[in-house]
């Protein structure tokens, strides 16, 4: 069975920063693509960015990226998918899953949950 193992969620002031990591087995690793979502209470589900297997990136608003406030990356060496997380606002606040995606198969890993708030 595939799992996808997320950590580095919490609690955070608002302005603060965390960064989530997601380890990935690495036949998926390698050739997926690699995304982060979120869940708000009750909202659903969205993007938050996502990573190609060759490190092409996307972003459901660029203004986080070029903002500095959400950045994602793959370490290959630990076959990692990372989301940087900066200057962070309570409407962050939500459960962040990783996913992966590929060869007509999707995975989710269980999520962790990041709070905004003072």
């Amino acid at each position: 069975q595939v799992q996808l193992v997320e950590s580095g969620g919490g609690l955070v002031q608002p302005g603060g920063s965390l960064t989530l990591s997601c380890v990935v087995p690495e036949k998926i690793f390698s050739m997926y693509m690699l995304g982060w979502y979120r869940q708000a209470p009750g909202k659903e589900r969205e993007l938050v960015a996502d990573i190609t297997s060759g490190g092409l990136t996307n972003y459901k608003d660029f203004s986080d990226f070029w903002n500095g406030r959400f950045i994602i990356s793959r370490d290959n060496g630990r076959n990692t998918v990372v989301l940087q997380m900066n200057k962070l606002k309570p409407e962050d606040t939500a459960v962040y899953y990783c996913n992966a995606v590929g060869e007509g198969l999707n995975y989710w890993g269980k999520g962790t949950l990041v709070t905004v708030s003072s």
